[in-house]
């Protein structure tokens, strides 16, 4: 069949609230101008076809039906044609679904933390349904994209990723909340206006959150948040206060508690200065959460830490690791005067250290998933 669709779906950048979403809290993301490209046609039978171009020029092909389900030996579980499934897998408990080739072109950097995952999960979700005819409401599609990642590929992500991925607009941060069922709202994000850039440094240190993958850190760290709300008899560790740290006796539980407990204010802190537009007061935030990431949440890195301390020396009002951590990507609120200075001083600091090359590239808050043909 001819009739050829297009969708196009941003990556993700969390300003604020880093580890908050499966905790119940708050973050501030903002969809990017870099995306994943979705075309896809409807085909006569039930086959599932997925070609896909990635960033480094490779093409990788996928094949299994609308029937496809968790453990599909047609699929591996830790492959990425398991997010394509997944999303068929979760999309069908709302309605059958016809086959269809899908291709996919993506300018997202693998492992950098942009959320290449949910770009891919909620294209599919909301391709997929618009080709089926089914009514889906966009916070319905950015779950069913969770459910995806969750229990079918096995990642135990939250729900920030795909809500950014689905809400982002133009010149806006999405500010969410995991436990709503409303559609999230939006603060004004736009750093071109205020002479500022906001520069992503990814590492090239690759992370993964399956855990068959290697990327048990990030699950790690959920389930000790689970046991820390479950010893301070909360559903959700975000809900704690300032006492908690006193009535834990793990050490590392307190640790995990504190930074939920002071990232949870320094989202709240983050939207005053969006509001009010204060710049450095806002540098000053990301600065902080890095910190708190690094040194009681535990999941940066030498690349990360040196990314961040190189963008701080050479003008950035402030910086940050973002994403889950274990590698991907750091962030620079820099003046764009100063954006070469950041970029050309974390380019010589990983050089002289031996490592490879970081990306260092601007973004700006774009429109989240729509069909553009």
């Amino acid at each position: 069949m001819d009739d050829v669709r297009t969708w196009q779906v941003p990556g993700r950048v969390n300003l604020i609230g880093e580890h908050l979403d499966y905790n119940g809290g708050p973050s501030v993301p903002f969809a990017i101008d870099r995306f994943l490209t979705l075309k896809v046609r409807r085909r006569d039978d039930d086959a599932v076809n997925v070609w896909s171009t990635l960033p480094d020029g490779r093409r990788e092909r996928a094949a299994f039906t609308v029937d496809v389900a968790p453990g599909d030996g047609a699929v591996a579980a830790d492959g990425w044609a398991a997010y394509p499934a997944g999303a068929v897998w979760a999309l069908r408990s709302r309605g059958s679904l016809p086959g269809c080739d899908l291709v996919l072109e993506s300018s997202l950097p693998l492992g950098a933390g942009l959320s290449s995952s949910a770009a891919l999960t909620v294209g599919v979700v909301s391709a997929l349904a618009d080709l089926a005819g089914l009514d889906l409401a966009p916070l319905a599609a950015a779950r069913l994209a969770q459910r995806a990642e969750n229990d079918f590929v096995g990642a135990p992500t939250g729900l920030m990723d795909q809500l950014a991925v689905t809400f982002g607009r133009e010149g806006q941060a999405v500010v969410t909340d995991p436990l709503g069922d409303a559609e999230p709202e939006r603060v004004p994000f736009d750093v071109a206006a205020a002479d500022l850039s906001l520069l992503v440094i990814s590492t090239g240190v690759d992370h993964s959150h399956v855990a068959a993958s290697g990327g048990g850190g990030y699950a790690e760290r959920r389930a000790q948040c689970e046991e820390a709300a479950s010893a301070l008899g909360l559903d959700h560790l975000a809900k704690a206060g300032l006492d908690a740290l006193v009535r834990l006796d793990d050490p590392v539980l307190r640790r995990r508690t504190q930074h939920v407990f002071t990232e949870t204010a320094r989202v709240k802190a983050a939207l005053r200065t969006l509001r009010e537009q204060d710049w450095e007061q806002l540098g000053t935030v990301l600065t902080a959460s890095h910190a708190s990431l690094r040194d009681d949440f535990e999941v940066s890195c030498a690349e990360l830490d040196v990314a961040v301390e190189s963008a701080l020396e050479a003008g950035a009002l402030g910086a940050r690791m973002t994403g889950g951590g274990f590698g991907g990507s750091a962030i620079a609120l820099v003046p764009q005067a100063k954006a070469g200075p950041v970029r050309e001083l974390v380019e010589q600091r990983y050089d002289a250290l031996g490592w490879k090359a970081p990306e260092v590239f601007a973004v700006r808050a774009a429109d989240g998933v729509h069909r553009t043909a």
